[in-house]
């Protein structure tokens, strides 16, 4: 997007800078006939059957989300209604990562794929999508605790550490969302495809804080109920968004589980329809069973096995000190000391330094180019922690300003130079800057050379917490990653068009409700030249169904659509669950 549009709402406004990399355009005219066929048809059947199966904020959250069942939503519309509610929505290219989907969150911002399904997948489809978005998504954040849980569980995800095989099964999993949705797609590179996501499920090792976290989004957000666990109600995306799982998951062979911290357990296959499905009593269980997971997380714990984990990651993570001092790179190495505790870390990439998520002048990535190292632990001699210090303390101390000073921790680390520089913030000495220093250990291994230049030495005695990316999100944006691979955009053949052109007409007919005999020669169009129609077909009928003087071709086209479920018996469920609306009259209010 090469200017940023924040349809005059508030929380898009306040995105940040590196959020915007992921937002495109919606191009709503770039929506065919058949396009917003798609979504009215799946509207009127989720109207139909959710009004009695959906959490009861459902049918009247739609309304409030700017959303009809005629038509395909704008980005506006969207928009101007979740305003109301401190919310906002912007559309993205498919599948995006997963921190940056759920940063999003955090900013309460709805993430929505421009997207819409292809009509041969009208019932499901394991691409993100428009429907998927708005009218699985938008409807039910309207109510409060629920909306408190989502922006709650994108702050999470804005701190939870990933492992290098996090990143690729998302690659993987957007490669094959996008191969489903286009046309004519071969079939030996689909089930490549398939195999690919397959095998990096199964081989993803210990889940990442991420991958655990996906997980309780997973049964919760996309694939959650609500409710009685004998009698649950639907609130999830994935289930409101399905027409076809959204009635097949209530069945009996669909096990039902309450959901605890234990749904961390459960791993999901996005192929597939669920097997199990879990039931939270209430919004604010969700928000009780993050809590206790959040507890778990390298932010909240920090130490050794939190540095252990971002090393993992092999992406740029931030670890801070209990001074306060923020380290921001890829970590690589941590050496212990023998009560096995931290006593020196390293990150191998450009480093930044910042505090209360703000960057320290001079100390960002083209300074610490090459990786940064720093003790960790408290100083011989005093029980008073570094950090603690004033300059005074410093003075009495032998830590003068242009003098040659010796620092012996406990874990054995010895720091040999010539202090030259200390910085405090909010009365915490964070770091300390030398020249010509030597910085080894007790065992004679050299961590830090004066040939290096100056030594910059974190200060604090604890890593008390790690998360992933950087404290101060601007600094490594161009670092951001975005996939190369894009969804793929639809070539119209010239049938297709002719298609379209069907659908904007039956349309113009139903919005005019005007009935002439022009009518009759669209459906003798569609008929003859269109083998495999059934939702033209159900467009048609739908007009002339109530008219007492259109019996004959009303009857006709019954007929047809009977013919097609023989002929391609997967239309069956889509054919007579239209012919059901039709029947019943449904009032779509």
């Amino acid at each position: 997007m090469n200017s940023f549009f924040d349809y005059h709402n508030d929380q898009v406004a306040k995105l940040p800078l590196h959020l915007k990399k992921y937002i495109i355009e919606q191009e709503y005219d770039k929506y065919t006939p058949v396009d917003h066929a798609v979504w009215r048809y799946v509207m009127r059947q989720n109207y139909s059957y959710l009004k009695n199966v959906a959490y009861y904020p459902y049918i009247p959250g739609l309304k409030k989300a700017g959303l009809t069942i005629e038509k395909i939503p704008s980005l506006q519309e969207i928009n101007d209604a979740l305003a109301a509610i401190e919310w906002g929505a912007v559309t993205v290219d498919g599948f995006i990562p997963p921190a940056a989907f759920m940063e999003f969150q955090a900013y309460r911002v709805l993430v929505i794929a421009a997207d819409i399904r292809q009509l041969e997948h009208i019932e499901y489809t394991s691409a993100p999508d428009i429907i998927h978005e708005s009218a699985g998504h938008a409807p039910i954040i309207s109510d409060t605790k629920y909306n408190q849980y989502l922006s709650y569980l994108g702050k999470m995800g804005t701190k939870a550490l990933f492992s290098s095989k996090d990143y690729e099964l998302y690659e993987s999993i957007r490669a094959l969302s996008i191969l489903k949705e286009m046309h004519h797609v071969d079939k030996e590179e689909l089930a490549k495809a398939e195999a690919l996501v397959l095998s990096n499920q199964q081989n993803l090792g210990t889940p990442s804080e991420m991958a655990l976290l996906s997980r309780l989004q997973w049964w919760s957000v996309e694939y959650g109920l609500i409710g009685d666990i004998n009698n649950p109600k639907i609130y999830g995306a994935g289930l409101l968004s399905s027409i076809g799982e959204s009635a097949s998951c209530m069945q009996p062979e669909v096990k039902k589980i309450t959901y605890t911290i234990d749904a961390l357990q459960v791993g999901y296959d996005i192929t597939k329809e669920q097997p199990q499905l879990f039931v939270t009593p209430t919004f604010q269980n969700l928000i009780d069973v993050l809590a206790q997971f959040e507890s778990t997380m390298a932010f909240s714990v920090g130490g050794l096995e939190s540095i252990l984990k971002a090393i993992e990651c092999k992406n740029i993570c931030t670890a801070t000190f209990s001074s306060g001092l923020q380290v921001s790179g890829v970590f690589s190495n941590v050496h212990k000391d023998t009560n096995n505790q931290i006593k020196y870390i390293n990150t191998n990439s450009p480093t930044t330094l910042c505090f209360n998520d703000q960057f320290l002048t001079g100390h960002g990535p083209d300074y610490h180019v090459d990786g940064f190292g720093a003790p960790v632990g408290q100083l011989l001699g005093t029980h008073k922690k570094l950090e603690d210090f004033t300059k005074q303390d410093l003075n009495e101390f032998g830590l003068v300003l242009e003098t040659t000073v010796q620092l012996n921790y406990e874990n054995g680390i010895q720091v040999n130079g010539k202090l030259i520089g200390v910085t405090f913030k909010e009365d915490k000495l964070i770091l300390m800057t030398f020249d010509n220093c030597k910085v080894t250990d007790k065992e004679g291994k050299t961590y830090f050379e004066p040939s290096w230049g100056n030594y910059d030495m974190a200060i604090g005695d604890a890593i008390v917490s790690v998360f992933n990316g950087t404290a101060d999100k601007s600094i490594f944006e161009d670092q951001l990653y975005v996939s190369p691979k894009r969804t793929y955009q639809q070539n119209y053949t010239q049938q297709d068009i002719r298609y379209q052109d069907l659908f904007h007409k039956i349309r113009n007919y139903r919005e005019e409700k005007k009935l002439d005999d022009t009518l009759l020669l669209l459906w003798n169009t569609l008929k003859n030249d269109f083998k495999e129609d059934w939702l033209g077909a159900l467009e048609i009928l739908e007009l002339v169904a109530v008219d007492t003087n259109k019996t004959d071709l009303s009857d006709e086209i019954r007929v047809y659509l009977n013919a097609q479920i023989n002929t391609y018996p997967k239309f069956t469920k889509l054919i007579n669950d239209g012919l059901k609306i039709i029947d019943t009259k449904l009032k779509f209010e």
